[in-house]
């Protein structure tokens, strides 16, 4: 038989409560690392800031919309690779990502373009070996050709003059300017459409161009890991002079003929076969048939595949590919293929980026600060737990123990969220966790009040706990749902650590409805069952039901006289 309105059996919901507990900390100390603590951002425990500036080809302004595009991108590439606790926020023209911990190193490949293109090799060499003869000719290139796109007589001026006046230009360069100009004389010297010649049956035009290719790659120097204009802004339309990302071999290749993003997914593995770790491409339908295509016409031809103007691999085609299952093979690391593979998978920039800089952040101000808020917050929960304790006396210490479990789930859940989605505790959250416990002291409040509002009536403690708690219920739902829907707009609208802050308030929120619930109102309901407990000096209602016995007697000697 199911009790009166208002009456619940506490031993059930206490039981249920405990229940909720136990798995808790079961998720937490019997699966996956099983460390007992919640992970801390980069202001409690320090780490990495990596500054991204962007650049376009002619110096101007990037728009609003790309660099928003860009920050979606990177901060989908630092949810996919498992960069815990990072955040990408934009700074003017910059887009800084924040990594805690000692995952700093792996935050800087997130700037990378990840401008993917496939070109037809049409010739390459060792980047060590000077040039014999022109590429497809077997003659060698006449030593007095004036290099590509520099000028074959001195200016008229005089030769000491030009100098000065292109350094003195170069010095009231802004940053912008220079790397516009970069990038243009780039293109001029490496995508110059006399790379090829517009007739193949012209022989002299293919004799021309075998001529500049050979003083291209004359020019170019590979040397690994340095910086290239080119990074994001070459044109896919124009051939491109280019070396490997290991700067041993350099190429001159085709157009681009099939765009990076056909491709569907990339995964990285290890390949027996070969015996190194390679990427896996599996191409969209559109893209699928260009590859296969292209391999059906160049069967025993190179390929290149062209990731922010290196070529990461360029492959010999040896049979045609239908399937679209593309494999590409560089020599990588494991986690340079991973690192590979989740560039690609997570899309390219619609910008350029200047290299990385990043700096080392210090944990020390942040816990000095996370120890005075600490500090703080105990002091006023003291002032919180002794006001309950003389105000309220026994519910007073059902406030402290309510409390004390709420900081228990939460707790739980915050090591569990640090370790399923990568939560991390900053400074900003642990003040949403101080206000919300003034959330949940108030709900005790607002119950407490209503019982002593039902004693006042005339009530005894125990018939006023089902009529008070039924009251009390609404408005501690209505109080806890507008909280809640505050935090929620808040960590829509904010960034940066106000998210934090709105998260860990809308979280305590919630589970402050399940200590009201499950343990607050079941302890209250034992306690009015219980003459002991139940006492005046105990419960410190003795006043409150004095006045509720005073009203019980007058309305008993009114109606009384009423009657007669």
């Amino acid at each position: 038989m199911a009790p009166p309105a208002g009456q619940i059996r506490p031993g059930r919901y206490l039981s249920f409560f405990v229940l909720i507990v136990v798995a808790l900390y079961a998720l937490v100390f019997l699966t996956g690392d099983r460390q007992p603590t919640p992970k801390l951002g980069i202001d409690l425990q320090g780490g990495t800031r990596v500054t991204l500036t962007a650049r376009t080809p002619d110096g101007s302004e990037p728009s609003r919309e790309q660099l928003e595009q860009a920050r979606q991108i990177i901060e989908t590439r630092v949810n996919g690779i498992g960069v815990s606790g990072a955040e990408v926020l934009l700074d003017g023209n910059n887009v800084v990502i924040t990594v805690p911990g000692d995952e700093g190193e792996q935050a800087k490949t997130l700037g990378r373009t990840a401008k993917l293109g496939f070109r037809q090799v049409i010739y390459a060499e060792p980047a060590g070996a000077a040039p014999q003869q022109q590429p497809g000719t077997g003659q060698a290139p006449e030593s007095s050709a004036p290099p590509t796109g520099e000028p074959s007589q001195p200016p008229a001026d005089g030769g000491g003059s030009a100098p000065q006046a292109a350094q003195q230009q170069d010095d009231d360069q802004t940053p912008e300017e220079k790397a516009a100009a970069e990038i243009q004389e780039a293109r001029q010297a490496r995508q110059n459409q006399a790379l090829l010649p517009a007739n193949p049956n012209d022989q002299a035009a293919v004799a021309a161009a075998q001529q500049l290719q050979a003083q291209t790659l004359a020019q170019l120097q590979c040397r690994p890991g340095s910086a290239d204009p080119l990074v994001g802004n070459d044109d896919p339309r124009l051939p491109l002079a280019t070396c490997n990302e290991d700067g041993t071999e350099k190429y001159v290749l085709g157009p681009v003929f099939l765009e990076g993003t056909e491709i569907e997914d990339a995964t990285s593995g290890y390949n027996q076969q070969r015996g190194g770790w390679v990427v896996n491409l599996t191409f969209k339908s559109g893209g699928a048939d260009t590859w296969a295509d292209f391999t059906s016409a160049n069967v025993n031809q190179r390929a290149a595949f062209v990731l922010d103007t290196k070529v990461v691999s360029a492959p010999n085609i040896t049979e045609a590919i239908p399937n679209g299952q593309t494999e590409i093979n560089g020599q990588f690391t494991q986690q340079e293929a991973k690192n590979l593979a989740d560039v690609l998978k997570y899309g390219s920039l619609p910008l350029s980026f200047s290299s990385s800089d990043a700096t080392t952040v210090s944990a020390t101000l942040g816990l000095a600060s996370l120890e005075a808020g600490l500090i703080a917050g105990a002091i006023g929960i003291a002032l919180v737990f002794i006001y309950c304790l003389l105000y309220y006396r026994i519910l007073g210490v059902l406030t402290v123990l309510s409390l004390v479990l709420s900081a228990a789930i939460v707790y739980a859940v915050l090591v569990l969220l640090g370790r399923w989605v990568g939560f991390t505790l900053d400074l900003a959250g642990v003040a949403g966790f101080i206000i919300a416990i003034g959330v949940t002291a108030d709900s005790f409040v607002v119950y407490f009040e209503r019982l002593k509002d039902e004693m006042r009536e005339g009530r005894t403690f125990r018939s006023a706990v089902p009529r008070g708690w039924l009251r009390a219920r609404r408005t501690i739902l209505a109080s806890d749902a507008i909280m809640f829907l505050a935090a929620g707009v808040l960590y829509a609208l904010a960034v940066g650590e106000v998210k934090g802050f709105a998260f860990t308030l809308g979280m305590s929120t919630v589970l402050d409805l399940i200590v009201v619930f499950l343990v607050t109102h079941p302890l209250v309901a034992l306690i009015a069952k219980s003459k002991t407990l139940s006492s005046p000096k105990l419960s410190g209602l003795g006043a409150v039901q004095k006045l509720g016995a005073k009203r019980r007697s007058t309305s008993h000697v009114g109606a009384t006289a009423k009657e007669a």
